[in-house]
């Protein structure tokens, strides 16, 4: 498949690649910068454009590599297809393998940030150091939902619910346009997301990563649960985000679940990489250099 160069639009100087690791599945990415790699991970319902704002105050000192999820943005998004994180993580694994990037340090938000968590369980030989942007591990999230928590996160409910109940109730493009327009107020950008995301195909794909999150990924979960992380971790978030600070003992949950795990915190919401990209750069900067 041709490179959408339109895709780089919003990273100067960066490429935009694809890669098939699956079957049909293609992964599209962008990648620019210098110095050691670096992989960031978008969360839900976005794509690798999240990370525009930040991409410029890291690339002097890392090669940025920018990928959109399976299901997400520009990467393929099959109907019938494996949504685990074990699989998205794969995903990354085999585009760090195309371009030649033996270990590499990561840093992931949202969906992306689980994926990150599965990928220094499985790989952990491959990543030097991982940055977690505003989640709390899935099983945690699970055995501590309270009614504050069921409110706050409506969409984990309504997004794995069974097929085709939200793929049939929901409007992909006004709910698309509903969450992202206070991290999008460039046009350009909010023009992006509706079109890679706003659809019906989109919706589904999101359905099923948040389906396997309450499925096959809480298998995978329980199978390794008594193995702990031992990558060293920054545990990054907003300290006005509905998704973690205001619900969840967000220290409590992962140091449950690694050896070496800091901790940080924006003021912002959910999005840190959109609504405090300074911040939030110079957070990871810190850590990871």
């Amino acid at each position: 498949m041709a490179e959408d160069q339109g895709a780089a639009a919003l990273f100067p100087g960066f490429e935009s690649k694809r890669l098939t690791v699956d079957a049909d599945v293609d992964i599209h990415y962008v990648v620019g910068g210098k110095g050691p790699p670096l992989l960031l991970i978008h969360g839900a319902p976005q794509s690798h454009i999240m990370w525009r704002l930040v991409a410029p105050l890291l690339q002097d000192r890392f090669t940025l590599i920018i990928p959109d999820l399976r299901g997400y943005g520009r990467s393929g998004k099959p109907w019938k297809g494996d949504y685990s994180k074990r699989r998205m993580a794969a995903d990354l694994i085999a585009v760090m393998d195309a371009l030649g990037h033996a270990r590499f340090s990561v840093a992931g938000h949202d969906r992306g940030a689980r994926v990150t968590r599965r990928l220094v369980k499985d790989h952990a030989d491959r990543v030097d150091r991982a940055v977690i942007l505003d989640i709390v591990p899935t099983t945690w999230l699970y055995g501590h939902i309270h009614k504050k928590a069921q409110i706050n996160l409506w969409n984990w409910a309504i997004w794995a619910a069974p097929e085709p109940v939200p793929e049939t109730v929901l409007n992909p493009e006004a709910m698309l346009k509903l969450m992202v327009k206070s991290v999008a107020p460039e046009p350009e950008v909010f023009d992006d997301y509706v079109r890679t995301n706003g659809n019906i195909e989109s919706l589904h794909a999101m359905c099923e990563d948040y389906r396997a999150g309450a499925g096959i990924d809480s298998e995978y979960d329980a199978a390794d649960a008594a193995t702990k992380i031992a990558t060293p971790l920054l545990v990054l978030c907003g300290t006005r985000s509905s998704s973690t600070a205001t619900v969840f003992d967000v220290e409590a949950a992962w140091r449950a679940e690694a050896t070496d795990v800091r901790f940080g915190e924006v003021d912002c919401g959910h999005f840190l990489p959109e609504e405090a990209p300074e911040e939030t750069a110079k957070a990871m900067l810190d850590f990871l250099q």
